[in-house]
């Protein structure tokens, strides 16, 4: 990459022109014509803009091949100019003061970091659907798309990634106000949104917790009473300044379902599990236990309901162990679910009578006493690792609910 001085500042003539050279080298005939740049500086640039090149070329490929190097130029001029057009706001003046600041190898790898956040944030809403940690290997394909995009590009898509991560940060807020935490969101797979709708109607009808299916019925139905005033679902007054806007947006949605949600001629299962543009819409906790509860079952079929027919110590010690935590009941974990459930746990402790309690509720009278057995037998072997502050990695505790629990890779 040769920079001449010469041909440089005769292109300032033809900078107030429609120009669509990169913006480097705008900023660089601004500060060549207005004496902004000394010849030192420009010699750095000059000896470092090949340096630079050969480095990225390694990076993405290879530095041995010319059509590498080719492209390794085009990507180090574009990353030096989406950073001084972006610091600069596209004022050539500010960035040619940039470039005398700062080194032209720094601009690059100023550039280079903001798009290495760029593509670690959240794309989707959806809870379980986004990838967790820092830029790795694995990016760097994504890396060497984005160092060829334009400032439009950048900033259209940091837009919508920034919408996204605040969608997720307030309904983990709103969740968290109602008893449940980001890892039980994660596990249950859920839309943002669908948990800030969720959560807007539970603050509306005075409750304090993240209903269950049942629970869900009965907001709506609520909502479904006759009033004689509009109905009106307000923001959380303690509702962090950050979030306001993407909530607002989120109940404008909410709103705009009511007139559906408060008709009672549309059955509320219909509604919210067989009409598709509800389907996913809106958020409640699947804990089959309180819905046999609900319906009053029959002991055997609620206990087979809830075991899904299986009776191996596995899947019944899985079982008991969920109920105990407060937790979704399941007769299998996968191994993020299981981690899960420990780190909750730890968090805030378990209630082994309560699977006592349903094994001597529910379970077929001539197996309970050999359930309470097996699962006495396990809480006290269980006890300790499952709650120590030592196993911080959980290996203790995964590796014990493998051994005694139904947990899949």
């Amino acid at each position: 990459m040769t920079l001449s001085p010469n041909t440089t500042a005769q292109r300032t003539h033809s900078v107030s022109l429609f120009d669509n050279s990169p913006y480097f080298e705008k900023a660089l005939a601004f500060a060549l014509a207005h004496g902004l740049l000394s010849s030192e500086k420009l010699d750095a640039i000059q000896t470092d803009a090949p340096k630079g090149m050969v480095q990225i070329a390694r990076y993405f490929g290879s530095e041995f091949l010319r059509p590498e190097l080719e492209k390794a130029k085009e990507r180090i001029v574009n990353l030096v100019s989406l950073n001084l057009e972006l610091q600069s706001g596209g004022d050539l003046h500010r960035a040619a003061l940039l470039l005398g600041e700062h080194s032209f190898m720094s601009r690059s790898k100023a550039a280079s970091d903001m798009l290495k956040a760029l593509i670690v944030m959240p794309q989707n809403s959806h809870f379980g659907m986004n990838e967790h940690g820092g830029f790795s290997d694995k990016h760097i394909v994504q890396l060497a798309k984005w160092s060829l995009c334009s400032l439009a590009d950048y900033q259209g898509e940091l837009s919508k990634r920034q919408h996204v991560s605040q969608l997720i940060d307030a309904a983990v807020w709103l969740a968290d106000a109602l008893g449940l935490d980001a890892d039980e969101l994660e596990d249950a797979g859920p839309d943002a949104e669908a948990v800030i709708r969720t959560a807007l109607l539970v603050q509306h009808c005075k409750q304090q917790s993240m209903p269950d299916w049942v629970k869900f019925q009965g907001l709506i139905a609520n909502l479904r009473k006759p009033s004689k005033h509009e109905l009106k679902l307000s923001l959380p007054k303690n509702l962090p300044a950050q979030f306001k806007a993407v909530v607002e947006d989120v109940r404008q949605s909410l709103m705009a379902d009511l007139p559906k949600i408060q008709d009672i001629a549309i059955p509320v299962a219909k509604l919210f599990q067989k009409t598709p543009a509800f389907v996913g819409r809106y958020f409640w906790i699947e804990d089959s236990l309180a819905e046999i509860d609900h319906f009053d079952r029959e002991a055997s079929a609620a206990w087979n309901k809830v075991t899904q027919g299986h009776s191996d110590d596995g899947s019944l010690l899985t079982l008991f162990l969920c109920i105990a935590a407060s937790s979704s009941q399941k007769t299998l974990l996968t191994e993020k679910s299981a981690a899960t459930l420990v780190r909750k746990i730890r968090k805030s402790g378990w209630q082994p009578e309560l699977a006592t309690q349903f094994i001597l509720e529910h379970a077929p009278v001539q197996h309970q006493s050999d359930y309470v057995q097996v699962w006495q037998h396990f809480v006290e072997d269980a006890q300790i690792t499952l709650i120590s502050d030592r196993d911080y990695k959980l290996h203790d505790a995964l590796a014990l609910l493998r051994r005694d629990c139904n947990v899949s890779d």
